[in-house]
């Protein structure tokens, strides 16, 4: 969990590199949290067709966050982002 709000700290910091560990746990917990988030969804019925409108707010909150993390990653690999 510290590696995910370690990464949501740093949400828009594309220099530096991120370990191994430290992408996979963000996107281990990004997808649970996703799992919950969808199941929120349906619970409240807040879904247009098969789409969350919970969920599309989670992810588009995220997704920065998850480019960022990727592009340090990518740093760690000596790649350029």
């Amino acid at each position: 969990m510290k590696w995910f709000v370690k990464c949501l700290k740093q949400y828009a910091d594309f220099r530096g590199r991120a370990r191994r560990k430290e992408y996979w746990m963000f996107t281990l917990f990004y997808y649970i949290f996703s799992l919950m988030v969808s199941l929120l969804d349906v619970a409240m019925g807040t879904t247009i067709g098969n789409v969350g409108v919970i969920e599309v707010l989670y992810s588009l909150a995220l997704l920065v966050p998850g480019w960022a993390v990727a592009a340090r990653r990518l740093h760690d690999t000596n790649r350029s982002a």
